[in-house]
Order: C-alpha cells, then structure tokens, then sequence
C-alpha cells in the first residue's frame, strides 16, 4: 500500500488548518526503526504507542502504558497509522478536532525486531505483526528491553479488535508507566500541564 493510502484515515480525520499535527511527508527517520510513546490527554487519559513499520508509525491505545513487569498484561488498542513526524509532535489538539487535548512525548527512541518462526529465522516485522505476534527489544531515554505485541481479538463480528503489549522476562531494567499527569516529556522536560499553559499563553 503506497504510503499516502497508508495515511488516508489518519488525514480524513483532521483539519490541518486547526491542529498543529505533522501531515505527513514519510520522510525517512535513520537506519534504526524508530518508537515514541506519548501522553495524550484526551477525553480520556492514555498513552499511545507506536513502532516506525516502513515509512508510518503503527499505533496503539494503551490505557495504562507500558509496564517494567513481565506479569503485567496491558491492553492495546490500535489505532490508525500515523506518519513518522508525529514521533516529534508535541502540543495541544484543538477541541472539536479529532483527538483532542494535550499531547507529550513521555518516551522515544529505536527498535530492534526480534520475531521469528519456529525455525528461528527472522520474520518481517511488518508480517509478524499481521500474523498477530511481534517481538521487539526498545532502546529509549526510559524504555528498555524486550516487549511482545500480541493480538488476542480480531476485531471479527463487530467486536473491537484488541493486542496486548507485554514486556518481555530479563534483561535491562526500565521504567514502567508514571503517573501521565506528573510525567515530563523526553523532549522538552515539560508536563502536561506546561504544554497546555504555554499553548494557551498563560
């Protein structure tokens, strides 16, 4: 799928006229596949997380955000694709449009792919995620490790389809979710509560 098709929700969905949001270009972002998890104020609170596949970032909901423990299994929800300059995309939405509400960037960084069969040879990160599986170890300024994605509903007969982002046993040590209303952003060192006083000019 071309990458301005790959964009088409994401686009029909917002005003660019009213929010400051990247359009998208699908530049190329490095070597490294990137990551970013951010915290959005919306209606309600949650952070998103999204995984550079090819020239758009996958994108999910995650309610409570990542976990530093292994028994923890944080529902996901996906969301549409959104283009790579949204990895740097920190402000506050417009009410009225889509998504609405302030946005930091709490985490950001590269990925290394890690999925394979059961062979062990390596699996396209962009498949192994269709196939409804994918490993991934995160290099960020808080995120560490090992996180597996794993759908376990398919979003068949109506129902809403669903992942669960895990983090994966061993490894490095990192830091778990904070509280999103006291967490600053990797970028700028801001809360939540900054960005939307200074958008406001206060």
């Amino acid at each position: 799928m071309a990458e301005r098709d790959r964009l088409r929700d994401y686009r029909g969905k917002r005003d660019f006229d009213r929010t400051g949001e990247p359009r998208g270009r699908g530049a190329s972002s490095g070597d490294r596949p990137r990551f970013v998890v951010q915290i959005h104020d919306a209606s309600t609170m949650h952070f998103d997380f999204r995984l550079q596949v090819d020239d758009v970032l996958k994108s999910w909901s995650v309610p409570k955000g990542p976990s530093a423990d292994p028994k923890d299994k944080r529902l996901a929800v996906p969301t549409e694709d959104h283009p790579l300059e949204y990895e740097e995309f920190e402000g506050v939405i417009p009410r009225g449009e889509y998504g609405g509400g302030t946005v930091i960037v709490w985490d950001h960084g590269t990925y290394e792919p890690l999925s394979h069969d059961r062979q062990g040879r390596p699996v396209d990160f962009a498949e192994s995620l269709e196939r409804g599986h994918a490993t991934f170890r995160l290099t960020g300024s808080k995120l560490h490790g090992a996180y597996a994605l794993t759908r376990f509903r398919d979003g068949a007969d109506g129902a809403e389809e669903a992942w669960l982002l895990v983090k994966r046993a061993g490894g490095a040590r990192t830091h778990g979710a904070p509280d999103p209303r006291r967490a600053r952003s990797a970028r700028s060192g801001r809360t939540l509560a900054q960005v939307a006083s200074e958008a406001a000019g206060e």
